[in-house]
Formats: structure tokens, sequence, C-alpha cells
């Protein structure tokens, strides 16, 4: 819970979370090496110093560890657990729905569950995907086009393939489909994330929701120019807030064109965590005013309301989440006993 100085309760739903293992012992082959090294180089290189771990930590750290980062030292209510499997490159898998679900069962009133697929799987695959959501009530899934399977090093999402799982998915109930269309990771493919097959499948699927984590970054104008004529396209602010604080001027640049073409009801706030941990960012972005020479170009302010939708409501949103009702089970726990009675940081 984030309490402005004026004693008001922002809700925070943090969109993009992880449970990962990318320890030496985990590790497949020197992809698996690369992979976290890349991870631990944005971590490193986006952060404030008094915010860097260990890589040791980095590769692997523990539930406590997670929970007291997100709920207690930080500022989220809930999170949204997503899963990267990365089988190719990781023995037991680098972030499994497996492995995440374990944090959701200690934690059901802070922890969203999401699923995944890959539609190289085939008729198979299909079917563990019923099993899956029949097994944990999926609303999301995370879907990482560029992820190597065998001699495949990627997929679109206006395959056949994909669009026989996305069919599925809207049968199931699945609603939320984030996808990583960002920055790439050694040794994945750059083109691989590539936002162009958003534009066909939001058109087709006009019942789900069709998240783009990292806002399509470096394709921000391409993601926008998608977004603005799909209703059903948000904007996930993983790996762009960071910029926050190592380039504020860029992070101006990005939250300001989302807004002006996206609008604050479809874009959501997410941590990335453990590239990033919540407090710091979430600190930061409510201290954050748009520079009057890029709002003058724009048009777009980041007002507290659209704060206030962005790193939590727009979420809940789309995620059926009563919010209220929600904080009452929180209480209800003991979750939010942590929080003093007055301000809990400045505004």
């Amino acid at each position: 819970m984030y309490r402005t100085a004026k004693g008001e309760e922002i809700f925070v739903i943090d969109g993009h979370t992880h449970f990962w293992d990318g320890s030496p012992a985990n590790q497949k082959n020197v992809h698996g090496k690369q992979f976290i090294d890349c991870f631990y180089a944005y971590h490193s290189n986006l952060s404030p110093p008094s915010e860097k771990w260990e890589k040791e930590k980095f590769e692997k750290y523990d539930a406590k560890t997670m929970f007291d980062d997100l709920f207690v030292t930080g500022y989220d209510d809930m999170a949204i657990l997503q899963p990267t499997y990365l089988t190719d490159f990781y023995k037991n898998g680098f972030n499994t729905t497996e492995r995440n679900s374990a944090m959701k069962k200690s934690h059901p009133n802070r922890f969203i569950l999401n699923g995944a697929f890959d539609p190289r799987d085939g008729s198979k695959g299909l079917e563990e995907l019923h099993a899956l959501s029949e097994k944990h009530k999926l609303k999301g899934v995370k879907l990482y086009t560029a992820e190597w399977r065998g001699e495949s090093k990627g997929y679109k999402l206006t395959d056949k393939a994909s669009y026989q799982y996305l069919e599925a998915a809207q049968k199931l109930g699945i609603k939320n489909i984030h996808v990583h269309k960002g920055p790439t990771i050694i040794p994945l493919n750059r083109d691989a994330f590539d936002v162009a097959d958003i534009d066909d499948v939001a058109t087709s699927f006009q019942d789900l929701n069709f998240i783009v984590e990292h806002c399509g970054l470096p394709r921000l104008d391409d993601f926008c120019w998608i977004a603005t004529q799909e209703t059903n396209v948000y904007a996930g602010l993983a790996v762009a807030l960071p910029f926050i604080h190592s380039r504020p001027g860029y992070f101006a640049h990005v939250i300001s064109e989302l807004l002006f073409w996206v609008g604050e009801d479809k874009i959501l706030y997410g941590s990335d965590y453990g590239i990033w941990t919540p407090k710091w960012l979430i600190d930061k972005f409510m201290a954050f005013e748009i520079p009057a020479d890029v709002t003058k170009e724009t048009g777009s302010v980041l007002s507290m309301e659209a704060k206030t939708k962005i790193l939590g409501l727009n979420a809940a949103r789309i995620y059926g989440i009563d919010v209220e009702a929600q904080k009452k089970k929180i209480r209800a726990g003991g979750g939010y006993a942590h929080l003093p009675e007055a301000v809990h940081a400045p505004r």
C-alpha cells in the first residue's frame, strides 16, 4: 500500500514479477549463463547504487526475500507472477508456473498466478493448457515469442498454431495475454520480439486483452501506432520504469508518448522483480512530473489520477479484482501490520 502525504491510499498491483532460478546449478548450458548475466547487466546499469544486489543473490533469491521486497519493504498490495520457462537453457526451467504456484499457495491474497503456452507444442500443449487452466483457474498467460525450442528460435502470434492456442485461451476464460515485446536478452533474437504481430491478433480476438510488456521498447513508435487503434492493447511499464532513475528525460519521453497515444486507462505498472524492486521505483514514480517542454509537445500530464490508475486500478479492472474487498482480505490476514498509521512515503 502506498500512502500519500495527504493520507490517500493507493492500491498497487505489480503487473510483472518472477520467482526464478538462474543459478549455475540450474543452468543447462552456456545460454543459461548468458541469459541471467544479461538480466544482471540490466539490473546493475539501471538501478541506484543502494539497490544493487550481489550476483549470487540475483541468480536465485528465496521466497521470503521476494515477499518482503514486494509487500513489506515495497508498496505492492498484489503481484502478478509471470512465468518464463526457457527449458532449453535451464534444467528445471527458469521461472515456471509450477515454481510460481508455491508463492501463490503460500500467499493466496497477494499473488495472481499466470500460466504460459507455446504454440510449437502442438496438440499436447493444448491439452496441457487446459489442464493448467483447470488446476489454477488462470485469468492470464505470459508469452515469450523469442524463446528457443530445439532448432526454432521463436514464433509469431500470427502463426496458424498461435491462433489455435488463442482460441483455446478465449474458450477457457483466459482473458489477459501478456506478451514480452521489449529489449532482447542474450542469446535470444531481437526480431523475434517485434510488435507487429500484435496488430492482427488484437483485431481478431476482441474479447482478449493483449498486454504488451515493456511497451514494445525499443519499438515504442510502432507499439503506440498499434495500441491507439486497438482498444484491447495495453502497455506494461516493466523495463521502461527504471529509466526514471538512470535516464529521466528518456522516461519522460516514453511515458508522455504512452499517455498521448494509449491513454492512462491502458498503462500497467510492473517492477520486473527480481531485476528491480518496487519501493524505489514507486517512490520515484510518485515524485515524477513530466517536464514542461515535454508536456507542451504532447499535452501529457502524469496526474495523481493517472498514477493511481497505472499503479493498480487498471490491472484490477482487467483481472476483475474488487479493490476494497481485497484490502479487507489483506488486512484480515495481517498484511498491513507493518504500515505506519501516518504517511508511508512522501508526495
